[in-house]
């Protein structure tokens, strides 16, 4: 009989109730006693939501981040969390955000490098390691969630993250190399084991998602080191392995003395055949069928037509599951009224995706007669969603082909622009600016709400978008900024906002997933060809304009993070749907050009996210990525310039890249990682202008003048000074007045500083 299991499940609760007890929290208004309460409701929710698994994930539930949660496990915790007072909650919030919910500066530290978990939108807190790190197992956190399990009676399986791909997250602050840290953190990984087995527990999964990537010789001797050393711990493995294939990475898996081996299908498909011929006759495999990383429906008959001879070779050796945690989708469709009822139908969040899995099993283990009207049911919105006319839209796809080169490249070089350029803006040195957004206020929220539920006429929404506009404007006057920005106070969300002015998009009301911590985005689902109706922007920035004599930067999100941060279509390539929007985008800039504004930014927050985890795929996929962004750029004039916008990614391996794509300035995060992500300009001469992010936004510490003095001062010893522009690292959307305020006059007052030191 094929058993059903879950890798993991959205943690954020329905109505993203984890999200507002952390505010809570945060601001003091409720004490750790509430918070723990009710971080244990939502997990008992979770496990009864996965009640139809054979198996259910415990462990995979966290108050802000996974790999976080892994390094208070294993004791990691940086040296500069000494000393501090309170407790490990304040501690573990600390090295999460800088700060926990007492609000003592002397309290304060430096949080932890925040980047991206593979080529998701996901973000984690990266492990620090150094000389004087030590390990030393914390196990009380897994210990009561798996005895709150246990108790309810559930058969659990403990998720871990793996000892390897820990390490190989991590950072080195001193001149070591992670895998000098293995024999240490093996000996806790050993004691972890020995602990779950004391409680009962028979099986363990443990995540090792690096192997779909491309390791030498001394990480996969790693691979064989660590798992030998659990032979004997009394707990069966399950090895589990997501987002991609194994390819060369294949045998050294299938030869790790594990218990059970679980591959991602929907990326992995191609290598089910070769693993089942190096299975022994004990080993379990384990088989994501579902996509735990798009809402789309899975076609049930298609996957049992290839499944079902798998199940009849394996028998009860067969697990069944979706293809990854299911962290990466909304938690309920059930909860959606406004979706298009067709397009509703195509569509399933985590609790259906289960749903799907319980038939799949029941298919397999009883006959599909067991469960024939689900499967019609099924096969029927496959079907309609193929032939739908709103998916597919002739003259869109042929103007996507005929793209010509000569509108992808700017008119004069950049050494001939900028000249042009600052002729016309007329900007100091360490010019300042700011990303896009400032703080959405509870007035802006409920205004937009009240607009979008028809409780507020049009002309009195535009009213009160304009007085929020109209005092940004003033704010950043009184601060001094060189550049400026309307702030974003109409728009919702940075895809969202644009998708719900393009054809081919819907969109959730409560289909939230979380980025980090209590961040959560709702991304849209792009289903079918796209293509742009009316202007989406210019009214909004132009009044901005209207409003300074200062520059203003006309804001806009790229196509590339525009498809990134959609769930976006899967029957037809990511290429085409990325052509189709860059379009788009290229229509709103060019009337923003028309309009007057003199600079516009691109933001392509999520190029890095998209390429794949492959190094030997990269190419394939920046060359249509770069394209895009030049599609949407490079028709305006050599006077009007253009920004673009990259955070919270390792970017140093693709510089040469991002270096053809031509715009004018580009800004990038570099706060958290103290300037780590400008060590590729010692080789590689960026050739145009950047803004090195020298305020952390996610932390809700203020920067010191000398603290940015420094981070700039370190900057242009890479690049020359008069190329620099100092900024936050993204945008001021989630932060109150109250913080962004000084923190942003401290980033003024330092490009004050450093401009007295270039003129003395």
């Amino acid at each position: 009989m094929v058993l059903t299991h879950n890798l993991g499940f959205p943690r954020i609760g329905e109505n993203r109730e984890l999200k507002f007890a952390l505010e809570k929290f945060w601001k003091g208004e409720m004490n750790e006693t509430k918070l723990q309460e009710l971080a244990k409701d939502l997990r008992l929710e979770n496990w009864v939501s996965q009640s139809s698994c054979d198996l259910l994930p415990v462990g995979d539930f966290s108050l802000y981040d996974q790999v976080l949660d892994m390094s208070f496990i294993l004791g990691n915790l940086p040296h500069r969390l000494n000393d501090l007072k309170g407790n490990e909650l304040d501690n573990y919030f600390r090295m999460a955000r800088g700060r926990s919910a007492n609000n003592d500066e002397s309290q304060c530290v430096r949080a932890g490098e925040m980047t991206k978990w593979f080529d998701t939108n996901y973000h984690y807190i990266v492990p620090e390691l150094t000389g004087e790190t030590e390990f030393c197992l914390n196990f009380e956190r897994l210990l009561i969630q798996v005895k709150e399990a246990q108790a309810l009676n559930y058969a659990v399986k403990p998720v871990i993250i793996g000892p390897v791909t820990y390490l190989w997250l991590s950072k080195c602050k001193d001149d070591s190399q992670p895998l000098d840290y293995l024999d240490d953190i093996l000996k806790v990984y050993q004691e972890l084991l020995a602990q779950i087995k004391q409680l009962g527990v028979d099986w363990v999964q443990i995540d090792e998602p690096i192997l779909v990537t491309k390791l030498g010789d001394q990480w996969q001797q790693a691979f064989n080191q660590s798992y030998k050393s659990f032979e004997d711990t009394g707990v069966k493995i399950l090895l589990s392995t997501y987002f991609g294939s194994l390819q060369d990475n294949l045998s050294l898996a299938s030869d790790l003395p594990v218990a059970g081996l679980h591959l991602d299908v929907i990326n992995a498909k191609q290598e089910v055949n070769k693993v089942l011929g190096s299975l022994t006759n004990d080993q379990v495999l384990s088989l994501g069928v579902i996509d735990g990383r798009n809402v789309w429906k899975t076609d049930l008959n298609a996957t049992l037509d290839w499944l079902e001879p798998i199940a009849k070779s394996l028998g009860d050796r067969l697990w069944i599951a979706p293809s990854c945690s299911l962290l990466h989708v909304p938690v309920d469709l059930n909860l959606e009224e406004n979706i298009n009822t067709e397009v509703l139908d195509w569509l399933s969040f985590a609790k259906q995706k289960l749903t799907e899995l319980e038939t799949l099993k029941l298919a397999i283990n009883q006959g599909r007669e067991a469960v024939k009207d689900q499967l019609n049911r099924n096969q029927n919105s496959i079907n309609l969603r193929k032939a739908s006319q709103r998916v597919h839209n002739a003259s869109i796809k042929a103007k996507a082909t005929k793209i010509s080169e000569r509108s992808t490249k700017r008119q004069s070089v950049f050494e001939e622009r900028i000249k042009v350029q600052q002729a016309k803006l007329n900007l100091p040195i360490f010019p300042t600016t700011s990303i896009g957004s400032f703080p959405q206020t509870k007035e802006i929220r409920r205004a937009r709400l009240q607009y979008k539920k028809g409780q507020l006429e049009h002309a009195e929404y535009k009213q009160l978008m304009h007085n929020e506009i109209r005092q940004c404007i003033k704010k950043q006057e009184q601060l001094g900024l060189d550049v400026l920005v309307h702030g974003e106070a109409e728009r919702n969300d940075m895809v969202e906002y644009f998708g719900e002015q393009l054809d081919g998009y819907t969109f959730s009301e409560f289909g939230w997933v979380q980025s980090y911590g209590s961040r959560c985005v709702k991304p849209p689902i792009l289903y079918g060809d796209i293509s742009r109706a009316q202007t989406m922007t210019v009214d909004w920035i132009e009044y901005a304009q209207s409003l300074t004599k200062k520059p203003l930067k006309g804001m806009l999100t790229g196509a590339v993070t525009m498809l990134n941060w959609s769930f976006v279509r899967d029957d037809q390539p990511r290429k085409e749907t990325c052509f189709q929007l860059a379009l788009a985008i290229r229509e709103e800039v060019l009337e923003l050009e028309k309009a007057g504004i003199p600079i516009i930014q691109i933001d392509e927050a999520a190029l890095r996210e998209g390429l794949p985890l492959r190094e030997s795929e990269w190419q394939e996929y920046l060359n249509w990525a770069i394209k895009s962004f030049q599609i949407c750029a490079n028709d305006v004039q050599d006077q009007t310039q253009i920004h673009t916008h990259m955070c919270y990614s390792e970017f140093n391996d693709i510089i040469s890249d991002i270096a053809s794509m031509d715009a004018d300035v580009i800004t990038i995060e570099t706060s958290r990682s103290d300037m780590e992500l400008l060590d590729v300009f010692d080789e590689f001469k960026y050739p145009n202008q950047i803004g090195p992010g020298v305020y952390d936004i996610h932390s809700p510490n203020t920067p010191e003048v000398g603290q940015i003095v420094n981070l700039i001062d370190k900057a242009s010893t890479r690049i020359p000074k008069e190329r620099l522009w100092i900024n936050p690292d993204c945008g001021l959307k989630t932060r109150q007045w109250d913080e962004v305020m000084p923190a942003l006059n401290h980033m003024v007052l330092a490009a004050t500083e450093l401009r007295k030191q270039v003129n003395s």
